[in-house]
């Protein structure tokens, strides 16, 4: 491995400067009106558009990949006996009634330790987690869901400072299945009216699953990537679904992800053959420079964090390189950062 490549290995070597005031607090109105940064991979060309533009880099006979999971209000505020208060964000559910979960201050929370959440929900610490976070059991009335509508908010990222009062605009607009803890954020700049489009244009929209958890937003601590232990997250792949792809890889036609978390599903369904395979499974897949691509061919994301785990993966996509000249250009050009700003399209 040359000093290139051993480059690649070290978390440090994905920073890049970004300045606050970059970071988007409110999402862009109407949703398809955000900015759109293209990215053509054989020519190295870039193009500003708005994300509406989207559609005129879909071609008929193109799939579209899209992730339906519907984000919880999954941040829940509770107090011990004591009457300390507790902040719990639930992660992946493991069964009917327990979570795994971050907790605040976990340090305090020792198991058989009992957080009152409301009259009708309370939760009880079994153990600890390998990524410092606990497992709890909680004690409910009825359906959990309806629980947690009533006392949870929506978990929105540290860097955006105020709750936003629509809690629907941290959904897609094609959300279905309950059980993320984060948005699949590529997918907010879709409005109805432009999936519709995208279908008469003859793209095929097709949906998978997976439930944003900690492995997706998790942030790099180690020095090599290498030694970066993903945490693993559900994910779904319908027989309908992998028919569709399959079937477009076998006459090249192009399947465009929509979201980090699309690419995950589908990379990790796929066999040694290079054909999908429905599943429902959990997946830790970690894509980084080196990654061959089986089944994606053009990606629709966000900016996202320095030393993330997420702009590895747009870098084993598009090259580290060019990964960090889109990433410099959009700083120089005020694009809007993270889970409410602007989009790429890298195809």
């Amino acid at each position: 491995m040359n000093k290139n490549n051993l480059d690649l290995l070290n978390t440090k070597s994905y920073y890049y400067d970004l300045p606050e005031e970059l970071i988007a607090q409110t999402p862009a109105e109407p949703r398809d009106s955000s900015r759109l940064l293209v990215c053509h991979k054989e020519s190295g060309q870039f193009e500003h558009k708005t994300f509406s533009d989207i559609i005129d880099y879909l071609q008929e006979g193109d799939v579209l990949v899209i992730n339906n999971t519907k984000v919880l209000p999954a941040r829940l505020f509770g107090k011990k006996e004591t009457g300390a208060t507790i902040e719990v964000l639930l992660l992946k559910r493991l069964d009917i009634s327990t979570w795994e979960c971050l907790a605040k201050p976990g340090k305090r929370l020792k198991q058989g330790t009992e957080i009152i959440f409301s009259d009708t929900l309370k939760g009880i610490v079994k153990s600890d987690t390998e990524f410092g976070g606990k497992i709890i059991s909680f004690q409910f009335k009825g359906v959990f869901e309806a629980e947690i509508a009533k006392v949870g908010v929506m978990p929105l990222p540290p860097y955006i400072r105020k709750q936003y009062k629509d809690p629907t605009r941290y959904q897609t607009v094609y959300n279905k299945t309950s059980g993320s803890s984060a948005a699949p954020t590529a997918g907010l700049h879709f409005t109805q009216d432009l999936l519709d489009r995208i279908k008469a244009k003859g793209i095929t929209i097709v949906e998978v699953l997976l439930h944003v958890g900690l492995g997706t937003f998790r942030p790099v601590s180690e020095e090599n990537i290498l030694n970066h232990k993903m945490h693993s997250e559900y994910i779904e792949l319908s027989k309908e679904s992998a028919d569709i792809i399959n079937k477009a890889k076998r006459e090249k036609r192009r399947v465009i992800a929509v979201g980090t978390t699309s690419i995950r599903v589908l990379e990790s369904a796929v066999n040694n053959m290079g054909i999908l395979e429905p599943c429902k499974k959990e997946t830790d897949i970690f894509i980084y420079p080196g990654y061959k691509f089986q089944v994606v061919d053009g990606i629709i994301t966000n900016f996202h964090l320095p030393e993330s785990t997420l702009i590895m993966l747009v870098s084993a996509f598009l090259g580290f390189d060019k990964t960090m000249e889109m990433y410099n250009l959009a700083v120089s050009q005020k694009y809007r950062f993270f889970s409410f700003g602007d989009a790429t399209l890298l195809i």
